[in-house]
């Protein structure tokens, strides 16, 4: 077992995590938030460890569901289930259900007691630690949200064995991001490429992600000092061609974002040799082609709307070498035309 401490939160991240901890949550009123897939999965588990007569909200699975709509049913439901301040909100599922329903335990009564217990990959080496809560808003993701620090990550490798594969690719879009950022999590990914899979490993370098983002929050929590602004490398593209072109998972879009960026890099003299090779080929480990796509200067519309842009300029966290990175500023018309020069060398 790991832990971690991120500030007031606690991380407990390891083999057995949620029995030893789970339990201990009954102190409070409990409101727990999940979705229809989740449910499915752990229905008997959540009852057994918190009591069948919880309350329990389960939102429709998917991005679709982070919206005001479903952010007003869970505010509606928690009040009509009588939830009081000194209760507790748990997060159980992926990304999308700790967004939604941190910004929800952030709201109630100004705020009430918060604890995440992500099931996906993803969840578990990103989304669930940090605070960051949010909704999607005028199909800009993230719009509206605020920071919001759980009490508790339960961090437990047992939930990643009911997910699909296209679900741990998701999760390796994240890790391999933070191989990009962290020398020490690039070195043993580059050693252990034929165990992206392995569920031991996973554990392992899940710690590892997880106390990297822990540092970098600690020390920029609200994302004012541009430290914490590093943890999106290859979301700004990334995220404009998830919201356009759709039909891949978040991570993935990550992994298609940062070769799409590492190109921008290389083509204005920054970064490139055996870093970038080596970088590349992890990334095709997870995607094997990436798309040229087209139409990408509509695409764009959607970076230009990204809540780190400076201006009117579009920022784009790249990789430097190994362990180092930097932001850099782009005219639209600059930034469209740099992604088309990549697209093109995809035909």
């Amino acid at each position: 077992m790991t832990e971690i401490t991120l500030n007031d939160s606690a991380i407990h991240c390891g083999k057995g995590a949620f029995e030893k901890y789970a339990p201990r949550l009954t102190d409070r009123q409990l409101f727990i938030v999940t979705d229809k897939n989740v449910f499915g999965l752990y229905r008997h588990l959540l009852w057994q460890t918190f009591g069948g007569s919880v309350a329990i909200k389960i939102l429709p699975a998917g991005e679709t569901s982070k919206t005001q709509r479903y952010l007003f049913e869970i505010l509606e439901e928690m009040a009509e289930a009588g939830m009081e301040r000194g209760c507790r909100v748990i997060a159980f599922g992926g990304g999308v259900v700790g967004d939604i329903a941190g910004l929800a335990a952030a709201l109630y009564m100004r705020g009430v007691h918060l604890v995440q217990i992500p099931t996906t990959l993803l969840a578990q080496v990103d989304s669930s630690v940090g605070g960051k809560t949010a909704i999607d808003f005028k199909r800009v993701k993230n719009l509206i949200g605020t920071f919001y620090q759980p009490e508790e990550v339960i961090v437990d490798p047992m939930f990643l064995k009911t997910l699909p594969k296209r679900e741990i690719r998701c999760g390796l879009g994240e890790i391999i991001k933070y191989g990009a950022l962290n020398k020490e999590i690039y070195e043993k990914l580059l050693k252990n490429s034929d165990k992206l899979n392995n569920f031991d490993f996973l554990e392992e370098i899940s710690a590892d992600c997880i106390r990297h983002k822990a540092e970098i929050v600690s020390g920029d929590e609200r994302d004012l000092y541009g430290l914490r602004k590093t943890l999106n490398l290859g979301h700004t593209t990334g995220h404009a061609f998830e919201l356009y072109y759709g039909r891949k998972s978040h991570g993935e879009f990550v992994l298609i974002g940062t070769y799409y960026e590492m190109y921008i890099a290389r083509a204005i003299g920054l970064g490139g040799g055996a870093y970038y090779d080596n970088l590349i080929s992890l990334i095709k480990t997870v995607i094997k082609n990436i798309p040229a796509y087209e139409n990408i200067e509509n695409a764009v519309n959607f970076a230009m709307h990204d809540k780190k842009n400076t201006g009117k300029k579009i920022s784009v966290i790249v990789p430097v070498s190994e362990g180092v990175c930097t932001e850099i500023l782009l005219e639209p018309d600059e930034y469209s035309a740099l992604l088309i020069e990549c697209r093109d060398m995809l035909l």
